[in-house]
């Protein structure tokens, strides 16, 4: 409805210390698209659209007129209506500093310490601890940690991050390195074994250099903001659009009687609830009540029955109030307060808490809201008021089952909730296990009270409440009324675990999977909840009740992760090289500082060009059809809609040999681009695209690898390898043992999804294409081709990319078609722009694996021979499919020589979305696969892993199974120093005993070698170009055909070009990648992309540096600006092209043999974990890395490849997983569904070390490319935890040959950690039922 009653009131608030008046405020709207669109402040980035990944965090001032404070928090602005911002004083990262004006420490620190790549995350995070900071300017580590729990990064892999805000804290957070009482920021000297005669250094960054905390220099609160508090108090604001009415009273008189007049109203305070349903444009409300200035619903008061929290108050209030009160509180009091404080903590990230409302969560009664199982059990009590009265209602089960007796009334309002206290004879427990430890919805909570009799066990009353397992949260009422009056013993539990599993049934097509870890949970959280009542008992009657076996008390508390420390140890440059000279120095990111401020720009932050209009793409629905009509008359009837695109639109070629742009006559994957809508808004484009009507006639999809393998269903032909004789080595071998490993994909998840921005020129069919890609040159080459142009008429620029991880190769320049083809039938500009949820159905990720193994071994664990099978799911077009299961058969040996070895690789075809490159490239599936091969080998024989791992190792110089040669001496050193840098032997002694005293928690440790070849099989992969100017004024401007990803391309290539030209780094600048400076580059990939650049700049600058000989001849005393001057008068060029032709490479698939890649790097790693047999959680406690990069052109920069790249691992191999329905559509579109590493799941302690005194003589400078590299080594942690699943299993007398697939998540650890509980649960035979999701590996 309209505000035909009234005029509109203004919307009045204040960004950056700047007054905001918007006349025409639509409540729809949200901060992020204000912020970007009508503000042109492109500093806060969309990443996801849904409050879960931190991109858009902006800081919240508000002005509390009665109390008289003001109020500072971070907030998902992509969740935020502007019309919920009257009176508030928002602050984006413009605001924070900008290089223009003046860089806040906050950002300088961040920049400074190398916590940022790519970039693109940046901003948000330097928001969260802003924030922070501003309300807490000595904050804790713990509250630092806290504060970035809703922020993701998918680059840095975190520790820099947390390291250069720890600068900030009130503790003394110094990273002693074992045994030397040193710290790592002290710069100084430390040895190692393999250190002789060079110096070595640690720490990446100087304290000393940064700027002081200076809080006088931030904004003040706006004044007029005050007194517009205090003057409005009683005023009701009204904002209005076409369709949606805004209202905010100010009393609860008014607030009630809009109620009454509009019932179906929802009341919204932090839209962290209604605005995840904000991208459907059919989903709305006529009007929305914000009753946020109401008193009654912020009231917070210690009454004596309990805590009064006003229905308004944010749960970060919550929390802050609960911390605050129970220590004044006997302990006896603070049960369920402290319950509550547990879920708190792990509930969402910081912005949700500071957003969302407690009655708002309360109300919604979601499944997975951590908080009603917990409030229910103790008894809360809702207070409700409508314009007929006040009553006071239980937050009981039957509220949360939305019973018409005990629920709200529609025109009724919750205006309080009173949360009781505790008393002595009663015990309160709450629970959850989520995907991810924090920021991530629970699998499963719960809330589980008990009250006994005075002084005894007699249960009187009983409450267990679940999340996780219906639509809302469950009550086993009738369980708990049948165990009144049973005492607190093991036969009462056996009885309740009977019962809750006959009253909680999960079926097994419910939605989200999991069933059976989902059951077992039911009665593992029971089971704990039994023992810590027993030891509460206990500790009140210490004579009446035993103390808890060692065994059970293992099973008590939740695993808690630590403040993480890192250390960093590297080669320093000699003592001779000039201060002058940048290599092998940590420099800091050439674009570190614009990162943190906000001010680097990405493709969908270029400022809108006159004309533009949004594009939206209609997607097909089937996994395998033919498309009988498309029909799109609605289409264009809908408002600002100028045109829809399809197939018949394109003047040329419709995308490439293997895959179309638009689908035409049949449709091969959900998520397959059908056509485009472009209008003269986003919103109106996708209003469009959903107007879009397709008929299809359905055919049989193939989405399984066992499908494709059963109809044979190959992208390629087969590839295979073989080394020795097979049939002999298994003849000679003393026992053969068969396996199989399933591997799941991954997402890239990149925080910048794809954009492109096209815009076509005036004169000659010219286009400008700025897109995110790694490959422009294919981008340019398929829109021509899509055009019916030449590629000199398509000019493609690139400045930099927000992330890309192999994700960004191949469909680019399909996105970048649909783009361009729009634009040349409109003449207009044309702006795609992914969402994410869109991203990730149409993208493809990391292809899905299987491998079956036969492996012949001796006694003493040395392998004589083996049989390995590979296949991948490649989806349903070639891409990158062919090189990926050739790298994989190529890599699949890893560091072990095993004399006798068959390889089979298979891409297999299916009607899936096309997987693609990926970080790794094949090897981190091959590397896990023959890894496990080793594991079960050292399982069988009853050694020691390492010693199964080190008698299998390569030594010496040696040939892999295609004849190129190698040195395995690094390998070697890098293997001993991590088991003496890791104190590998001692550690491992320290967890077997450990897990010895500790039954329900165990540790495990693993340590793992690495052999990664780097680089492609075919030479002309390897070439590079470059263009440098030197200006009259002696500064220089490099150009190449790399792309900045995140992994310091540009900043090597400037150091390179100052250690040529020797001139100082200020002189040199980068401008951006473009077909129209240096034509023809490859793809930036395959760890290769900086040095093959680098020798393409060092060419042009070694020319260069040639010409100006004579007159550095005439005059070597002069300066720089006065050579150039008198080679400008003298007539020489001072612009040159360098080029680098390619390492030379080359891989026979018909003779098996090659020199497959240019060169292979190593490395170690050693990772302890500990495990909670319960849950399955797990914590990373230390991790230990030894990686060979020979000499590191920016040590900053390289270890933070390997940090970031080891932490994406972790994410592949114990984390992240992608889901897929039986009918071929992706169920995980976001971060709420898809969980990639979080702060909280870096290890506790992380040491890097680059192995000092290595060399490589074919890359510049001797260096090596380490970006992909670590990558692999994250599966040390999957190896730990499966060492610790192996302790538990044996302890329990179950089979030690179990094989673990991958990811590793908390589901797989606990129903591998076989027990009473996940024996007693219900099973379902498979075939039975129609799954939720199918296994695609």
């Amino acid at each position: 409805m309209a505000c035909h009653d009234k005029q509109p009131d203004d919307l009045i608030f204040f960004v950056n210390g700047k007054k905001v008046i918007e006349r025409q405020a639509d409540p729809e709207e949200l901060l992020l698209y204000y912020l970007r669109k009508e503000l042109r402040l492109s500093g806060t980035k969309y990443g996801c659209g849904v409050g879960g990944c931190g991109a858009c965090t902006v800081m919240l001032s508000t002005y509390d007129p009665v109390a008289k404070k003001i109020r500072h928090h971070p907030a998902n602005s992509c969740l935020l209506p502007i019309c919920s911002l009257h009176g508030a004083a928002v602050t984006t990262v413009e605001g924070v500093g900008s290089i223009k004006k003046r860089i806040n420490p906050i950002q300088e620190r961040l920049a400074k310490c190398h916590g940022s790549q790519c970039g693109f995350c940046t901003p948000g995070m330097v928001m969260s601890i802003y924030a922070l900071v501003r309300n807490h300017v000595k904050p804790s580590m713990e509250q630092i940690i806290s504060a970035l729990d809703g922020n993701l990064c998918r680059c840095t892999g975190y520790r820099p991050i947390i390291d250069s805000y720890a600068s900030f804290a009130k503790e003394q957070t110094c990273c002693q390195l074992r045994g030397t009482g040193q710290c790592c920021l002290d710069q100084e000297e430390l040895g190692c074994s393999s250190s002789a005669g060079v110096r070595i250094r640690s720490g990446l960054c100087n304290p000393a250099e940064f700027l002081p905390v200076d809080p006088t220099q931030e904004f003040i609160f706006p004044p007029e903001l005050m007194r517009m508090a205090q003057e409005q108090q009683k005023k009701t604001l009204t904002f209005c659009s076409k369709r949606t009415t805004w209202i905010s009273p100010s009393s609860l008189k008014e607030l009630l009687e809009l109620k009454a007049k509009y019932p179906k109203a929802p009341l919204v305070v932090g839209n962290t609830s209604l605005g995840l349903n904000k991208n459907d444009h059919d989903a709305y409300h006529p009007i929305i009540l914000h009753p946020l200035r109401i008193p009654e619903m912020q009231v917070v008061s210690i009454t004596d029955d309990g805590i009064v929290i006003g229905a308004a108050c944010c749960l970060a209030q919550l929390r802050d109030i609960l911390m605050e009160t129970i220590p004044k509180l006997p302990n006896e009091k603070t049960k369920i307060y402290q319950a509550l404080l547990q879920q708190l903590r792990t509930l969402a990230g910081e912005q949700i808490r500071s957003m969302a409302s407690l009655g708002g969560h309360i109300v919604s009664r979601g499944s997975a809201w951590d908080l009603n199982p917990i409030l229910s059990a103790g008894k809360s009590v809702l207070s409700l008021a409508s314009n007929g009265g006040k009553r006071q209602i239980f937050l009981n089960d039957q509220f949360l089952a939305g019973h018409k007796h005990a629920d709200i009334e529609p025109k009724e309002v919750i205006v309080s909730v009173l949360i009781p206290y505790s008393t002595k004879d009663e015990f309160i427990s709450a629970f959850r296990q989520a995907d991810r430890q924090k920021n991530a919805f629970s699998v499963v909570n719960a809330g589980l009270r008990v009250l006994f009799s005075p002084g005894t066990d007699t249960i009187v009353d009983l409450s267990i409440l679940y999340g996780g397992i219906g639509s809302t949260t469950l009550s086993a009422r009738k369980s708990c009324e049948k165990l009144i009056g049973r005492q607190w013993d093991d036969q009462m539990l056996s009885e309740a675990c009977k019962l809750v599993l006959e009253e909680i049934s999960l079926p097994p097509s419910a939605s989200g999977g999991k069933v059976e870890y989902r059951r077992t949970l039911l009665v593992s959280f029971l089971f704990r909840f039994y023992l810590e009542v027993l030891h509460g008992l206990h500790q009140m009657y210490p004579f009446r009740y035993a103390e808890l076996s060692q065994d059970k008390m293992s099973a008590l508390g939740m695993l808690q992760s630590g403040v993480p420390q890192g250390v960093q140890v590297y080669q320093d440059v000699d003592r001779g090289q000039s201060p002058q000279d940048p290599v092998g120095r940590p420099i800091m990111h050439q674009s570190g500082i614009k990162h943190t401020t906000g001010e680097a720009v990405y493709i969908d932050d270029i400022r809108p060009v006159d004309g533009e209009l949004s594009l939206a793409v209609v997607t097909s629905i089937k996994a395998h059809a033919k498309i009988k009509s498309i029909d799109i008359s609605e289409a264009l009837q809908v408002p600002g809609v100028i045109n829809v695109v399809t197939a018949k639109d394109v003047p040329g070629k419709n995308g490439n040999d293997e895959e179309e742009a638009f689908a035409k006559d049949k449709v091969i994957c959900v998520g397959q681009i059908i056509c485009a809508v472009v209008a003269e808004t986003l919103t109106q484009a996708k209003c469009g695209a959903k107007k879009v009507k397709i008929v299809y006639e359905d055919l049989q999809p193939v989405l399984a690898i066992k499908d494709a393998i059963k109809h044979n269903s190959y992208i390629t032909e087969e590839r295979k390898l073989e080394k020795g004789d097979i049939e002999k080595g298994f003849k000679s071998a003393d026992k053969i043992i068969e396996g199989e490993l399933h591997m799941g994909g991954q997402e890239h998840f990149y925080l910048e999804t794809n954009s492109v921005v096209v815009i076509p020129r005036m004169e000659d069919k010219e286009m400008d294409v700025y897109v995110s890609t790694q490959h422009a040159t294919e981008v340019q080459k398929l829109v021509a081709s899509a055009l019916n142009l030449q590629s000199n008429k398509v000019m493609c620029h690139t400045k930099r990319v927000g992330g890309a991880f192999g994700g960004k190769i191949t469909k680019p320049s399909f996105f970048a078609v649909i783009a361009a083809v729009a634009a040349n039938k409109t003449g207009r500009p044309v702006r795609f722009a992914l969402e994410r949820d869109m991203d990730m159905l149409i993208t493809g990720g990391r292809h899905p694996f299987f491998g079956k193994y036969k492996v012949g071994f001796m006694k003493n664990g040395r392998i004589m021979a083996a049989d390995f099978q590979c296949y991948i799911n490649g989806g349903c077009t070639k891409d990158e499919s062919e090189l990926v299961i050739e790298y994989i058969v190529l890599k699949v040996d890893n560091a072990y020589n095993i004399p006798n070895l068959r390889v089979r690789g298979h891409a297999c075809k299916t009607n899936l979305p096309s997987n693609t490159a990926f970080r790794g490239f094949g090897f981190p599936q091959a590397g896990l696969f023959v890894e496990t091969c080793i594991v079960a080998v050292a399982t069988k024989t009853g050694l020691p892993h390492e010693k199964v791992r080190e008698i299998n190792m390569y030594k010496g110089v040696n040939r892999t199974a295609f004849e190129e040669e190698f040195d395995a001496e690094n390998l070697w050193k890098c293997w001993k120093e991590c088991l003496v840098k890791s104190d590998y032997h001692s550690r491992n002694a320290k967890v077997e005993e450990f897990n010895k005293k500790n039954y329900w928690k165990k540790k495990g440790i693993a340590i793992i070698p690495m052999k990664f070849s780097v680089g492609f099989n075919a030479t002309y992969f390897h070439q590079a170009g470059a263009l440098v100017h030197i200006y009259l004024d002696g500064s220089v401007l490099v150009t190449h055909g790399g792309i900045e990803l995140g992994q310091g391309i540009h900043t090597k290539m400037l150091q390179i070009a100052s250690h040529e030209l020797k001139i100082p780094l200020s002189y040199i600048h980068f401008c951006e990648t473009s077909s129209t400076t240096v034509p023809n580059g490859k793809y930036t990939a395959g760890s290769v992309g900086t040095e093959i650049n680098a020798r393409a700049v060092q060419d042009a600058c070694q020319i260069l540096w040639k010409r100006l000989d004579p007159i550095r001849r005439k005059n070597p005393k002069g300066k720089w600006e006065d050579w150039i001057s008198e080679a400008h008068k003298k007539s020489i060029s001072l612009s040159a092209t360098g080029y680098f032709k390619g390492y030379e490479t080359n891989m026979n698939w018909e003779t098996k043999k090659g020199h497959a890649f240019p060169y292979f790097l190593y490395g170690a790693a050693c990772s302890e974990v500990e495990i909670d047999c319960l849950t399955g959680a797990h914590k990373n406690i230390r991790t230990d890395i030894v990686m060979d990069a020979s000499f590191s052109i920016n040590p900053a920069i390289d270890i933070g490849q390997i940090e970031g790249a080891f932490i994406q691992g972790v994410g592949l191999y114990t984390l992240e997983e992608i889901y897929f329905s039986p009918e071929g559509e992706q169920l995980t579109l976001s971060p709420d569904t898809y969980k990639i590493p979080a702060v909280c799941d870096i290890p506790e302690q992380f040491h890097v070390y680059l192995l000092p005194n290595s060399c490589n003589s074919i890359a510049i400078y001797s260096s090596k490319g380490v970006g992909e590299a670590g990558f692999f080594l994250g599966s040390s942690v999957f190896f730990a935890i499966r060492d610790a699943v192996a302790a538990v299993r044996k302890e329990r007398g179950l089979p030690l040959d179990f094989t673990l697939n991958s990811p590793l998540t908390v589901e797989r650890i606990r129903m591998a950690c076989d027990d009473i509980f996940t024996k007693m649960i219900p099973k379902d035979k498979p075939g039975t039922y129609k799954p939720w999701a199918i296994d695609i590996s």
